[in-house]
């Protein structure tokens, strides 16, 4: 079983009177990938500035296998960091880049540095680029000389701030999958910053949801997927139809609501502590990849109108109206139900794809 490897303990940050970071604790595990995941400006950059010793924290401790480190500086703590801009020394090759922090360390004599220096960039797969310069390579080949540079160190922790921001779609794509096989290859803990959701769940273990300086969720990526823990994570994570219902009845995991002149069983979820009850509105979010147009009535389903059908390759995107509401459904391949626009249809979900949350304030602010 994986250990603690780092923990954060009531951490708080302030830019003058703005708290930017409140209340943060929660443990990083030896060995494994977490990503720190939010919109821009949600403070998760700064998280991980403040684990590097870059930004000093208000309140609060930060733990390495069990000692406080906020009082050290960068340079003394097992730790490295990735920039996005790779930062890269450019009058240097790639042999002195990388050799260029244990030279500085005194930490190996010259014949271990070349040992070393050999067998990180074997690990990144840039064996025989050792002459090269900054400018005479590719990002993609830049951002793994970067990578070499921080585990030359052999770090505790290697954190990556959106690495994979300034390259193109494909060969970040591509790169994600390379991320996550050198970090299983080195069982370095990577703890990798990012707002795109589609790179934290394909590449981690864990992911922390980030909202306006809070943790919004802990989890694994299916976890964080299929179970939201409340509105921003239901919204931020996947594409879902989210619209307001009243519920019915409630259960000890599911609750009946009702749209339109429908009424279908939805798994329920609390929003801190707060539970779902009988005659009052709720969140119903269903993900559109998950769901399904019928020709046919079929049981625990909304019955609506086809408004629109959008073909882009093997994706069908079917817009149903159920009562005052759109909702898309996305398919793939074939339709089951060979329908056309202003054709009766029902729209029904896999369990796991839906799921009802109490209201919270402010919920219409957000677009629904």
């Amino acid at each position: 079983m994986k250990q603690p490897l780092l923990a954060l303990v009531n951490l708080n940050k302030y830019y003058g009177d703005v708290h930017v970071l409140k209340d943060i604790s929660f443990t990083i595990n030896e060995g494994e990938f977490l990503t720190l995941l939010g919109p821009s400006g949600c403070g998760k950059t700064t998280l991980l500035r403040c684990i590097a010793g870059l930004e000093r924290i208000e309140s609060g401790d930060i733990l390495l296998e069990g000692a406080s480190i906020k009082e050290l500086a960068p340079n003394k703590r097992n730790v490295n960091t990735v920039f996005q801009n790779y930062a890269l020394f450019p009058h240097l090759n790639v042999y002195d880049n990388i050799a260029y922090g244990p030279r500085m360390k005194k930490s190996l004599s010259e014949a271990e540095l070349k040992k070393r220096v050999v067998q990180v960039l074997e690990l990144v797969q840039m064996s025989g680029y050792e002459q090269r310069m900054p400018h005479q390579l590719s990002g993609g080949q830049r951002q793994r000389i970067a990578i070499a540079r921080a585990l030359i160190n052999e770090p505790a922790i290697l954190l990556l701030d959106e690495p994979l921001g300034a390259l193109d779609l494909k060969l970040r794509k591509y790169m994600q999958t390379e991320l996550a096989r050198l970090q299983r290859k080195t069982g370095t803990t990577f703890v990798y910053v990012t707002h795109d959701q589609e790179e934290a769940l394909n590449m981690s273990d864990r992911i922390v949801v980030i909202d306006q300086g809070q943790v919004q969720q802990l989890g694994s990526p299916r976890e964080i997927y299929n179970s939201p823990a409340n509105l921003f994570v239901t919204s931020f994570i996947g594409d879902r139809n989210i619209v307001p219902v009243r519920v019915l009845e409630v259960g000890e995991e599911r609750a009946r609501v009702k749209l339109g002149e429908d009424s279908v069983l939805v798994r329920s979820s609390r929003t801190n502590g707060k539970a779902l009850q009988a005659g009052e509105e709720a969140v119903l979010a269903i993900l559109m990849d998950k769901m399904r147009v019928s020709c046919e009535e079929a049981e625990n389903a909304l019955r609506g109108t086809v408004a629109s059908i959008h073909y882009a390759g093997s994706q069908i995107r079917i817009e149903v109206r159920v009562a005052d509401r759109i909702l898309t459904v996305v398919e793939y391949q074939k339709m089951d139900c060979d329908c056309a626009v202003g054709d009766a249809v029902s729209v029904t979900w896999e369990d796991s794809g839906a799921i009802l949350l109490p209201k919270e304030d402010g919920w219409e602010e957000r677009g629904f």
